[in-house]
């Protein structure tokens, strides 16, 4: 038998660590949550995109009565960004998320679908995507999804 230890670096930074250029993507996430329609959870999730020619293009969650009709931030925000800027590259991805009336103190990740997504992306554009993943107690970053989704569909599995 032989095993195979996964290990994924996590840089975590407070906000006033991060650069200006992620500051301000965090800073359009957590604003894109306002705008947010989570009428039955109530959890509203933001993202942000950076994409290679410094254009942001944000992204909220938007839930359906019909459950799971509805899409992620992050979903939203990066097929808004493949529809209208299919040659840009996307560089960096933030994601925020606030409920119960303030932003939630652990941080918010992905979920598998939108891990899928963005390795999606990463495979396309052949750039690595580094993950912003916010909370009120710091951050964590990611220096591409491979990070978030070591054993993932991609190309090459139907070889």
């Amino acid at each position: 038998m032989k095993e195979i230890n996964l290990t994924t670096k996590i840089s975590v930074y407070l906000l006033d660590e991060c650069p200006e250029a992620e500051k301000k993507l965090i800073k359009e996430a957590k604003q894109a949550t306002k705008n947010a329609y989570a009428h039955y959870s109530n959890f509203r999730v933001g993202a942000a995109l950076l994409l290679e020619n410094g254009e942001i293009i944000t992204g909220n969650n938007q839930e359906n009565a019909a459950y799971p009709s509805g899409l992620c931030a992050e979903r939203t925000a990066v097929f808004f960004a493949n529809a209208n800027y299919p040659d840009q590259k996307v560089i960096a991805i933030a994601v925020a998320a606030y409920h119960n009336g303030k932003f939630t103190k652990d941080v918010i990740t992905p979920c598998g679908a939108c891990r899928q997504v963005l390795l999606e992306v990463e495979n396309r554009y052949k750039t690595p995507m580094r993950i912003l993943m916010y909370s009120d107690e710091g951050i964590y970053v990611v220096e591409s999804i491979k990070d978030l989704l070591p054993l993932s569909f991609g190309e090459g599995m139907m070889e």
